[in-house]
């Protein structure tokens, strides 16, 4: 790591803490998301989605803990709520490929804005570069499961 990312702002931490727990909330998301699938295709996808998100949370927190902070270790009480929700509907659904999808894609929705907050507010700051990396892979399975939870809307009507 660059020895500028001591000098990170209380701001930019802040924002990072936040991305962690998202992160870690994304990471069980998906796996919870992968059990719950008919599609094995898109079970594996979640299971990729999965370790790209527990990735960014170890990156995330190295930057954390090189700027002297001790950082997050758990997700977030929405993420947890979320997941709740994912198992109730699951479970009325009968774990229909295009309902986990079509909730997959809501939680992709919140950690995509709250990187594009995060951007803005951090601009200038030595962890941009890492949150812009991790931004086009968000945001690239993003609209991921966003093609493909219209391409399971359309395949059914």
């Amino acid at each position: 790591m660059s020895q500028t990312l001591v000098t990170m702002s209380d701001q930019a931490a802040d924002h990072v803490q936040g991305l962690i727990r998202l992160n870690i909330d994304s990471a069980e998301g998906f796996t919870a998301a992968a059990k719950r699938v008919e599609d094995p295709r898109v079970a594996d996808l979640f299971r990729e989605y999965a370790a790209q998100r527990s990735k960014n949370a170890e990156e995330l927190k190295a930057a954390v803990a090189f700027n002297g902070e001790e950082p997050a270790d758990s997700g977030t009480t929405a993420g947890t709520l979320h997941r709740w929700w994912l198992e109730i509907r699951g479970t009325v659904t009968g774990h229909d490929t295009a309902n986990v999808l079509a909730e997959a894609e809501r939680g992709e929705d919140s950690i995509k804005h709250h990187y594009e907050d995060a951007i803005k507010e951090c601009s200038g700051s030595p962890i941009i570069q890492l949150l812009t990396k991790q931004y086009e892979n968000v945001k690239a399975a993003h609209d991921r499961v966003r093609d493909l939870r219209d391409a399971y809307k359309a395949a059914k009507s």
